[in-house]
């Protein structure tokens, strides 16, 4: 099973012609389809979509595709999908997250919703680029109440820059000999490169976090004890 997926990821650009081949102008359905399963249901963290696109928008710049429609019916498919997902985490979270449950405590929904309260624009964006963790970002999202109105708006800005980054890039650089001809090796460096921004805002964050950690770390014992006298009297 494994192996096949592997499979349909490296040689993408062969399993897209033969879609294309066998049905014509539904394959816009079909990629829609596949792009909101991905980005709207948390079982299906599996099915390509960085790949997907770059493939798609290749095959655009041949002639076999129309590259606007083929946007705006993916850009449509990935916010409808993580829409769907929101929704599913919001209605279900308050289900699953009860007091007398092992292993999901409404305290983890607690911190889960401060957290999307604070970060959660960042996070709907960035998740977008990695594989697997953009089908569960919205799915927690819901599920810690980030609010709908703040989630749709960092929705659709991850869901166009996602769709366009992609899609454009396959369109102008799908067909180069260099690439077409070792398109296998071209999926894996999408890949790399779609989790580098997300890793260099974690390896960010976690140097901020320790810098004032230090930080704290330097301050005199002697001023909470101050601090606590003066409130005494």
């Amino acid at each position: 099973m494994i192996n096949k997926l592997i499979s349909i990821f490296l040689h993408l650009d062969e399993n897209l012609a033969a879609i294309i081949q066998t049905y014509g102008i539904w394959t816009y359905l079909i990629l829609f389809l596949i792009i909101f399963l991905e980005t709207g249901l948390v079982i299906a963290p599996f099915l390509p979509g960085d790949s997907l696109l770059f493939a798609a928008g290749a095959f655009a710049s041949q002639g076999v595709l129309n590259i606007f429609t083929l946007c705006i019916l993916l850009i449509f498919a990935a916010i409808i999908g993580d829409t769907v997902n929101y929704w599913i985490g919001n209605f279900i979270g308050p289900k699953v997250f009860k007091e007398n449950s092992k292993l999901l405590k409404r305290k983890y929904l607690i911190k889960t919703q401060k957290f999307y309260e604070k970060y959660g624009g960042k996070t709907i964006i960035l998740a977008r680029f990695i594989p697997i963790i953009r089908t569960f970002a919205p799915f927690v999202a819901g599920i810690g109440k980030m609010q709908y109105k703040k989630f749709l708006a960092y929705n659709i800005i991850g869901a166009i820059i996602w769709v366009l980054l992609f899609a454009l890039a396959g369109f102008y650089f799908g067909n180069i000999p260099l690439i077409k001809d070792n398109f296998e090796i071209a999926i894996i460096v999408i890949i790399f490169i779609s989790i580098l921004p997300p890793l260099i805002e974690f390896i960010r964050h976690k140097f901020k976090e320790k810098k004032q950690n230090k930080q704290e770390s330097l301050i005199n014992p002697t001023d909470y004890v101050n601090e606590e006298k003066d409130y005494i009297q």
